[in-house]
This record gives structure tokens, sequence and C-alpha cells, in this order.
């Protein structure tokens, strides 16, 4: 890292969250806490002004090649900045053709286009890769509420990428080899670390804080002339490959393969990587089924590790089902309906009007979950398929 890197970071490290958590105290203390154009304006300037005196040297510097991680960490701090900007109204998307953060958007561009990943910041600055100095990561502001959700949200992530490179093991093994059984118990186990960890996020996270105060910095930003998505807890590999490997999700229903073509640059390289491997396997799922169709050739493993595999299509679903029922309910759906109107049209950190969004989570839910609904591709009847042969009874 640069010394000018290295200087920027310790700004966002210190002075940028001592902003954003000033303004987070004025907004919340309104009657509007939505409402960011009220108060701050002093401290919406300071954050512009030294966030740009950084970035206007960085800016010339350009991308020192100091290895992948630094400069993804330097387009993390960036986009930290834009987020931030964003939030807090400095920039709005709607009213502009191109981002007024001039240097900010040309840095941001030249290192995404050099790493091969969107030019805003990502889950993956959050969470993944977000180094801790004395125990304290990268944050937007000091709040409990922030840290409760990226501290289980990053918990999560890790969890479902074990869950994926468990599945993943699999592929050369089949369904029918005896050593599959330890790596389905492995990742029965690690989806049930995530759904405790869903449950005890929604215990102590709370919901007025983190939709007026957390999530606001997630939104869609413009870097130069286009408008990026905001960043999902969703965008990187693991959760899809478990889709694909289980076959509870499949590459060639178009829904689906539109939703991770719109989320590869969202990931990191060895994520996308890792996706596009998944996308060209053979489900678990599809061999259980076609080991139905000539029981002669399945052998004496087959059962235990079909069983084993409803087992973990079950986790799987139960995740699904809490962050849908939890988390987007409870903690966006429902704060949504106390808004006045006019913050309504950005709400979604994806960029679609809410109801949009909502309808596509559930179809996601419902393939996860192999809801019966002939309107998607849903495993439910191959599911029951698998169920009757087993002689199990239906979930």
């Amino acid at each position: 890292m640069s010394v000018k890197a290295q200087r920027y970071d310790e700004w966002i490290r210190s002075s940028f969250i001592e902003i954003n958590s000033e303004l987070e105290a004025l907004y919340f203390a309104q009657e509007d806490r939505a409402d960011t154009s009220a108060g701050g304006e002093a401290l919406r300037q300071l954050l512009h002004d030294e966030g740009r005196a950084h970035i206007i040297g960085l800016h010339k510097e350009g991308n020192t090649d100091e290895g992948f991680e630094a400069a993804f960490s330097l387009l993390g701090n960036v986009g930290l900045y834009m987020g931030a900007c964003r939030r807090h109204g400095i920039t709005e998307p709607s009213r502009e053709r191109s981002s007024p953060l001039v240097e900010a958007s040309g840095l941001a561009l030249h290192i995404g286009a050099s790493l091969g990943v969107a030019p805003r910041f990502a889950t993956s600055h959050l969470s993944t890769h977000n180094s801790a100095s004395n125990g304290v990561y990268r944050s937007f502001t000091k709040l409990k509420d922030e840290f409760l959700f990226l501290d289980f949200n990053t918990r999560g992530i890790f969890a479902y990428k074990r869950a994926a490179d468990a599945l993943v093991r699999t592929v050369p093994l089949g369904i029918t080899h005896p050593v599959t059984a330890d790596l389905l118990l492995a990742a029965h186990q690690t989806l049930e670390d995530v759904a405790r960890y869903n449950e005890q996020l929604f215990e102590q996270l709370d919901p007025a804080r983190f939709f007026y105060s957390v999530r606001p910095y997630y939104k869609p930003y413009r870097v130069g002339k286009s408008e990026y998505r905001g960043a999902n807890a969703g965008d990187f590999a693991g959760i899809n490959e478990i889709d694909l490997l289980l076959g509870l999700c499949r590459a060639e229903d178009p829904s689906y393969s539109q939703l991770l073509v719109d989320k590869f640059l969202y990931m990191m390289p060895e994520d996308q990587a890792r996706l596009r491997d998944s996308m060209r396997r053979k489900s678990l799922m599809d061999q259980i089924l076609e080991g139905l169709k000539s029981p002669g050739s399945c052998g004496r493993y087959f059962e235990e590790n079909a069983r084993l595999f409803l087992k973990v299509c079950e986790a799987h679903g139960r995740t699904a089902a809490q962050h849908h029922d939890q988390l987007v309910e409870r903690f966006i759906e429902k704060p949504s309906s106390a808004l006045d109107e006019k913050h309504l049209t950005h709400i979604t950190a994806s960029g679609p009007p809410l109801e949009v969004l909502m309808a596509a989570l559930q179809k996601l839910r419902d393939l996860r979950t192999a809801a019966p609904r002939d309107d998607i591709q849903s495993r439910y009847k191959d599911i029951a398929a698998i169920r009757s042969a087993l002689g199990e009874a239906a979930s």
C-alpha cells in the first residue's frame, strides 16, 4: 500500500466514521428519519472535502501495481466514500448524468477495470476482505447495529463457503461414493451454522437502526456515467454453488441465470471462476434421479447419501426462508410501510421498486425451498419423487 493509500485508509477508519456517525445521530433524532436534507450541511461538506483531498492525490498516482489485495482494498475505500456521499445526498443518480465525484470515479473505474470487478465497493470489502486493526475493521459508522450486521453477515458468508467447498468435493466422487456421506454431513452442519447465525442476528439487530442508519449506505450510485446497483449480501459464489450443486436451482433457468450474470462483477475474481465451474456440473439431485431409474447400479451407499442429500436441501431451504421471512420482511418491507411516499423511489439497494424486489426474492426463496409452484422451475416434484422412493414422508 502506497503512503497516500495508507493515509486515506487511516482517514476511512477515523474521521470518515466519526462524520457519518454524527450525521446518523442527527437523522435518527428527527421526526422524519429518512430525511437527509435538514441539518448537518457542514458535516456533509466536511465529508466531501476531506475525502476528495485524499482521492485527488490517489487519482494522480493511479493503480501502483502493488498487488491485488492492495488495489482491491483501495477500491473498497474509494467505494465507501462514494457510498457515504450517496447516503447523505451529496450525490443522487436520478438527478445526475454523471457522478460529480470526478476523481473518485476515475480512480474507481481504473482499479475496477484492472481487477475485473465492479468499480464500486462490494460485499467482500466489508466482510471477507476487510482487514482489522486491533480488532476493529472498516465500517461506515461506529453504530452497534452496523457491527452486528457485519459480524454475522461475515460469519454467514464463510459458513456458506464451507458448505459449498464440501459439496464441490462430491463432484469427482459421485452420489454413490462412501466418502460423499462425510461431505454431505459437513455441508449440513455448516448450513445449520448459518441458521444459528441468522437467529442470533435477528434477535439482536434493531429494525429501525438497521433500516434508517445501516442499509442506506448500500444504495446504488453512479461511477462516471453508469449507475451501479448497491452491494448485496449474496454477492459471493458459495450460496449459488450450493443452489446449483444440490440442483434446487438450474443454470438453464433464464431468470436464475440472469441473476448470476448480474452479480458476476460484484464478486471476487476467484468466486467468478468457481461459479462458472458450478454452472456446468451435473447436480446431486440429477444424479439421484438417474440412479432411481436404474437401482441395480446404485450400490449400497446410494440410499444413505440420498437421505443426507435431502437433509442438506432442507437446511439450505431453511436458511433461505429465514432470510426472506425474517430479514427482508421484518427489517425492510415492514419499516418501508411507514415511510413517506417521497422516500420510496430509491428504497431498494438493488434498484428496482420494492414490490418488484420482493417478488424476485420470494421466487428465489421458493426455488431454494423447492416450494410447490408451477410458475417457476421448482424441484418440488423431484424432491417428492426422491422422498417417495426412499419411503420418506413429505416435509
